[in-house]
């Protein structure tokens, strides 16, 4: 397998921190040109673009953008166009995760978890879609393990995942056989940043996880890397979670 990525460009949602970085570091040291797109993380994108550019000339290029404005899909397309002329790689890496415990799920839950990881990467990739096709190229979505086995205390987020998952297929029947569409899903990845696990459930995630440990983004961006790169996979969902999904 070719793991080059030289001369192709790749769009990375939530490209700025953690996961997404990663992930961008990764695809351009394999010689890809980059398009960060960021909602919030102005500081974080603009410093990993300047890292980037630094590496190799004008190679990196950074877009802000609310996922789930209407606008979004074209103005993502458009940048990647507007600065590499082409688009190979789609990463919908962008999510939001928080709990709502049953009883508790109002209109704007539904809209913030299922309108970022699930909505938004449809109509992304429905906006690519053409442009992908031209290139024999591909989509990556970033999924989660509790797609398969809901994570409890958290229904509308493990909803929105599982149909992440279906979507992944999904896309892999239709943008068959000029776009391949896989997934990864990651486990217990770093941990949050807002302290949604407390000791105690932390201890309960390693004890849960054969391989004892953490994994690191730059795990899933390994996965990533190899997906983009695979000629002969789609449709396929790889969990990078230390074991976790065989155990529980």
């Amino acid at each position: 397998m070719d793991e080059t990525l030289t001369g192709r460009s790749v769009l990375v949602t939530g490209g700025a921190r953690r996961i997404g970085a990663a992930i961008a570091r990764r695809l351009h040291a394999a010689g890809a040109n980059l398009v960060l797109h960021y909602r919030d993380s102005e500081a974080e994108a603009a410093k990993l673009e300047a890292e980037l550019n630094a590496a190799r000339a004008r190679s990196a290029a950074r877009v802000k953008a609310e996922l789930l404005a209407p606008i979004a899909p074209r103005a993502l397309l458009g940048a990647a166009l507007e600065h590499f002329g082409r688009l190979d790689v789609l990463v919908n890496n962008a999510s939001m995760f928080f709990p709502v415990p049953l009883g508790e799920i109002e209109s704007s839950h539904w809209e913030a978890l299922v309108g970022s990881n699930l909505r938004a990467p449809l109509f992304i990739a429905q906006e690519a879609a053409a442009e992908l096709a031209k290139h024999s190229g591909s989509i990556v979505n970033i999924v989660d393990i509790h797609a398969e086995r809901p994570l409890r205390g958290y229904p509308l987020y493990s909803v929105a995942k599982a149909g992440l998952a279906a979507l992944t297929r999904a896309l892999a029947l239709e943008l068959a056989p000029r776009v391949r569409v896989n997934g990864v899903s990651p486990g217990a990845i770093a941990w949050p940043e807002d302290g949604q696990f407390d000791d105690a459930e932390r201890a309960r995630i390693l004890a849960t996880t054969p391989l004892a440990r953490v994994g690191e983004p730059q795990d899933v961006a390994q996965a990533v890397h190899f997906l983009a790169c695979a000629p002969f996979v789609t449709g396929q969902l790889i969990a990078v979670d230390g074991g976790r999904s065989i155990f529980l």
